[in-house]
């Protein structure tokens, strides 16, 4: 599939392209060369791998309670 350069250096990742590769709206494109070749690679972020890791306790409010105060521990001891 072809695309054309603009006069700012821009192109248009076709809809197929980007509906294959779950690309959307401010999604984050990393340019890799790879000798004579040019990859384009979705960059995934943490909202992506949300759930591939299931819960210890299997309550994600107890967790997120549990690593807040964590944090403010940390934050405090750190004032010290």
């Amino acid at each position: 599939m072809l695309a054309t350069v603009s006069s700012k250096g821009q192109i248009t990742i076709p809809k197929t392209i980007r509906e294959a590769m779950v690309i959307s709206f401010k999604d984050k494109i990393d340019f890799i060369i790879d000798n004579d070749r040019l990859v384009l690679r979705r960059v995934k972020t943490l909202k992506d791998l949300r759930g591939s890791i299931p819960s210890r306790s299997g309550n994600i409010d107890n967790e997120r309670q549990h690593a807040r105060a964590a944090v403010s521990k940390k934050f405090i001891e750190e004032m010290k």
